[in-house]
């Protein structure tokens, strides 16, 4: 079992910044690829950043330039620094964890698991 869990959402005016943390905890052996998607009201589940294990970044194009993403290898963690928020960036934002556990025989399984979403809200 792999538990996944977000902080930093909030209430911000546009213009402003939020940084998103997510950690990642459980009998990992290794994480491949992090990544935060949102979900809008009304929307699907869109791919926001993802980060691979060697640092390879992409972006959802309506955030390029203003989200970064990054991720701490040692503390199982990613984080998406949000700045110049927009209205329409309000949504419930989620975290995704790749990789593998093993278990007490030794044997490695690819897990992906999902955190359980933090509300962004974008209003003057």
């Amino acid at each position: 079992q792999v538990q996944v869990v977000e902080s930093g959402g909030g209430l911000v005016q546009p213009g402003g910044s939020l940084r998103l943390s997510c950690a990642a905890s459980g009998s990992i052996f290794s994480i491949t690829s992090m990544g935060w998607y949102r979900q809008a009201p009304g929307k699907q589940r869109e791919l926001v950043a993802h980060i691979s294990s060697g640092g390879t970044t992409n972006y959802a194009e309506s955030v390029k330039g203003r989200f970064t993403i990054s991720r701490d290898d040692v503390k199982n963690a990613v984080y998406l620094q949000m700045n110049s928020l927009r209205p329409e960036d309000t949504a419930v934002f989620y975290c995704n964890v790749e990789g593998s556990t093993i278990n007490s025989e030794g044997y490695r399984r690819i897990f992906s698991s999902w955190g359980q979403g933090t509300q962004v809200t974008v209003s003057s």
